[in-house]
C-alpha cells in the first residue's frame, strides 16, 4: 500500500495513514531522512553494513520485541549475518533505561544520574572489527549518556579508523533513529488505544 518506511513498521491502518496525511511535511522529511542515510547516493565513509548494524544495535537497545527494533535486526540479518549476531547480542546485553550522565552546568548536580557504560569485549571486537566496535560504543552514549559525549569519545573514532564525515554520519543515524523509533511507538500507541479514529474525528468536527 505504501513505500513510507514508517507506514511499513505500524503497520499503518486507514486511521493512522489519514492521521499522518494531516502533517505531510513531517512525513515526508521523515522518509527522505531515511533514503539519505540507507540509501545514499555514496557510502565512502559509513558501508551499507554498518549502517545497517549501527541501526540494529541503537534500535535494539529499546528491546528485541520493539516493531522498529524488529524491522533494522532483519536487515542487518540479511545484510551481514554473522556480525548481526553479535551486535544484536550486543543489544540485548546492553539495553537499559535511561539517560544517564552528569551534567557539567552550575546547580544541575544534584541531576546526576548513573548507569551502564558500554564498551565491546574484546571478544566481540575480534568478530566485528575495531571500526563497528568503536561505532557500537559512540552509539550506545549517544543513547544513554549523550550530556557526557565529549572530544575524546570522538578521538576514539577517528583512532578506530572513522572519518570525520563518518563520524557526522554515525551521529545523524542515532539521532533519526530515536526520532523514528519514538514517532512509531506513538503511532502504534494510538492505534492499540483507538485513538487514531477518535482524533480524527476531533479534527473533523473542530
Amino acid at each position: 500500500m505504501t513505500d513510507d518506511i514508517v507506514d511499513r513498521i505500524v503497520e499503518v491502518t486507514p486511521e493512522l495513514d489519514a492521521l499522518r496525511r494531516r502533517r505531510p511535511v513531517t512525513r515526508e522529511q521523515l522518509q527522505a531522512s531515511f533514503d539519505a542515510l540507507f540509501r545514499p547516493v555514496t557510502v565512502a565513509h559509513i558501508s551499507q553494513a554498518e549502517r545497517e548494524l549501527v541501526a540494529a544495535f541503537a534500535t535494539g537497545l529499546a528491546g528485541a520485541d520493539d516493531a522498529t527494533a524488529v524491522f533494522y535486526a532483519v536487515r542487518a540479518r540479511e545484510t551481514d549475518p554473522q556480525r548481526a549476531r553479535v551486535v544484536l547480542a550486543e543489544a540485548a546485553d546492553s539495553a537499559v533505561r535511561g539517560p544517564f550522565g552528569a551534567y557539567t552546568e552550575l546547580g544541575l548536580q544534584n541531576e546526576n544520574t548513573e548507569g551502564e557504560r558500554y564498551e565491546p569485549a574484546g571478544t566481540v571486537t575480534a568478530v566485528i572489527g575495531e571500526r563497528l566496535a568503536a561505532a557500537l560504543a559512540h552509539t550506545h552514549l549517544l543513547v544513554f549518556r549523550p550530556r557526557e559525549a565529549s572530544g575524546a569519545d570522538l578521538g576514539r573514532l577517528l583512532d578506530a579508523g572513522w572519518s570525520a564525515d563518518g563520524i557526522v554520519t554515525l551521529s545523524q543515524l542515532v539521532s533519526f533513529l530515536a526520532f523514528q523509533q519514538r514517532v512509531v511507538t506513538g503511532l502504534r500507541a494510538l492505534a492499540a488505544a483507538g485513538l487514531a479514529r477518535t482524533a480524527l474525528s476531533e479534527e473533523e468536527a473542530a
